[in-house]
């Protein structure tokens, strides 16, 4: 079984308190990898497959109930459930759609109905840490909706079509998005409905509800918890995990 290579840390063993809510973690993983030349999903990440790190962090977790991977379809999803093996708390892989956001969408369709909350995670992020997992879970537990990110380091500068900068916002309230994103199951699956009706196409699950006039908070994210995009993604994801292990 996959999942059972990976230690446990004190911090899953801390948050035994978050338990008192079913929550799922819809884990969108249904590209075809064509900036990476195949399956990013499947890659050997320090022996083990991406989206099985990814999983186990979900797996591990107390607060987690369920897990729900969105894969591609056809060939490409028999070899990601041939990789998938293990994990007890995975209820279901679903096919994705044509683009992220109708495939999250597909994946809250099979989000169990006495689930409290939904956390979404990028599958291609296998470094994110149980304290971040924790500190999302801490506002959904409320029916809040919540989502993680990195105050950016860099100044930002807004151009226009014509590259002139029309702007430099305060870099104090400038966050650069990750997830986990966290949300009661009722809202977000109003604002994927409300979203495909509009045919709005947004580049994250909480811009939906934000056009809604819907409340999300920010929570403090982890600089490692990368998305495995390219080739030089790997090599520092593994540099990353070579630290934690010092």
């Amino acid at each position: 079984m996959i999942f059972l290579n990976f230690k446990c840390s004190a911090i899953y063993r801390e948050e035994r308190g978050l338990i008192n809510k079913n929550i799922a973690a819809v884990i969108p993983a249904a590209g075809l990898g064509t900036r990476m030349g195949g399956l990013k999903q499947i890659m050997l990440l320090k022996g083990k497959p991406v989206l099985a790190r990814t999983v186990a962090a979900f797996e591990l977790h107390p607060g987690i109930k369920e897990i729900i991977i969105v894969a591609p379809g056809g060939a490409p999803a028999d070899e990601i459930k041939s990789k998938m093996k293990g994990f007890s708390k995975l209820k279901s892989i679903v096919e994705g759609g044509d683009n992220r956001q109708a495939s999250v969408f597909n994946g809250l369709q099979a989000v169990s109905k006495d689930i409290d909350g939904v956390l979404i995670h990028d599958g291609a992020r296998p470094l994110v840490s149980a304290k971040v997992i924790s500190d999302i879970i801490s506002y959904v537990r409320e029916g809040k909706s919540a989502i993680s990110g990195v105050k950016t380091k860099d100044t930002i500068k807004i151009a226009d079509s014509k590259n002139i900068i029309s702007d430099t916002p305060d870099r104090d309230y400038v966050w650069l998005v990750q997830t986990p994103q966290g949300f009661p199951p009722e809202i977000i699956k109003k604002a994927h409905e409300r979203a495909a009706l509009d045919n709005f196409l947004g580049t994250d699950d909480s811009i939906l509800l934000e056009r809604l006039g819907e409340k999300v908070y920010m929570v403090e994210g982890d600089y490692k918890n990368i998305k495995l995009t390219t080739k030089e993604d790997f090599i520092m994801a593994e540099m990353l995990m070579d630290l934690r292990e010092q």
